[in-house]
């Protein structure tokens, strides 16, 4: 079984202003001369980490790592002005663009992959290939799925018992507006409560077996305060997207080579998302983990992945564009 590559740090970091508010951070990993491929990471709102940049083979990678508006090492932390995922699309062209690169690959785990399906869609002409994993589609469903009590809730009632417990019964019948109003209130006390609960949720449901790790990493505050607030303010928005978007206009991408990696047990984003992405995905390798849940982290994602990012180096191997 494949196992992340050893740790590696940035050969170059840049903090972009993309507009009058927000600076974003990025970073370039691996060789400058290797296959570009951008990493995009999940949330909305995680921000990247050390182990982001191990999925590649750093002799042929050029790696680009970014955090994305208002989370991580971008700047102003938690920041939901301005911030949408037509932004994000046009920081991507941005990158890009400063960097130099005309094509490049594609790497992006649950919110990871709607921004990366996006991104694709809208410049399908700049994307050589693409490596997805633990799909979500943002569609009203799969918004229901986690923040209602007719999906995961049912999975883990301990858990949803502890997100629902700060919230009064009187607004229990809609959770993600309850959260989001506690999330960008004035009450700092009261934000970072929410912020703690509801990263808390996301957390434990992430991955097939406890992960302590995880769970701290999403209960830290400065982390959970951007976790909660951008993802609150994407999701009561839709994620900015029209309903069904990303299945819609698939056409438009069709046959750009692509693999996804999705774990049978993710209670975070539904296995559904996955397959009824694949089926109008003809270019596309759908891969099922048995033993996995959501998390980037577990053992036969981690495998499956590296699988994937040797699969493109051979076949990029001379193409470095």
């Amino acid at each position: 079984m494949h196992t992340l590559y050893p740790a590696i740090k940035p050969y170059a970091t840049h903090q972009l202003n993309v507009d009058s508010l927000h600076q974003i951070h990025v970073e370039e990993c691996g060789s400058p001369d290797g296959i570009p491929v951008l990493f995009i990471h999940g949330g909305p709102g995680l921000g990247c980490s050390d182990k982001c940049r191990r999925f590649f083979d750093p002799e042929k990678y050029r790696v680009v790592l970014f955090d994305q508006r208002g989370c991580g090492l971008s700047t102003p932390h938690g920041e939901i002005g301005a911030n949408t995922t037509q932004d994000l699309i046009v920081d991507i062209e941005k990158i890009r663009s400063h960097l130099k690169i005309d094509k490049w690959m594609l790497f992006g785990g649950s919110w990871g992959s709607t921004l990366a399906l996006l991104y694709a869609q809208a410049h399908p002409k700049q994307v050589k290939a693409m490596i997805l994993r633990g799909i979500f589609l943002s569609r009203q469903q799969d918004m229901d799925w986690l923040y209602t009590d007719q999906g995961a809730a049912r999975i883990f009632p301990d858990h949803w018992q502890h997100f629902q417990e700060i919230i009064p019964e009187g607004e229990r019948s809609n959770m993600l507006t309850a959260y989001h109003k506690r999330l960008v209130g004035d009450d700092e006390l009261a934000r970072m409560n929410a912020a703690k609960h509801w990263s808390l949720w996301e957390g434990r449901n992430c991955t097939l077996k406890p992960c302590p790790e995880l769970e701290e990493r999403c209960s830290e505050p400065h982390a959970a305060l951007a976790i909660s607030r951008i993802e609150a303010h994407y999701f009561i928005n839709n994620s900015f997207i029209k309903p069904n978007q990303i299945i819609d206009n698939m056409k438009y991408i069709n046959q750009i080579p692509g693999v996804i990696v999705h774990g049978r047990y993710d209670m975070i984003c539904p296995l559904d998302n996955a397959q009824t992405l694949s089926e109008h995905w003809t270019a596309s390798e759908l891969l099922v983990i048995r033993e996995a849940g959501h998390a980037s982290s577990e053992p036969g994602i981690v495998d499956a992945l590296i699988l994937a990012t040797e699969k493109f180096a051979k076949k990029f191997s001379s193409d470095t564009a």
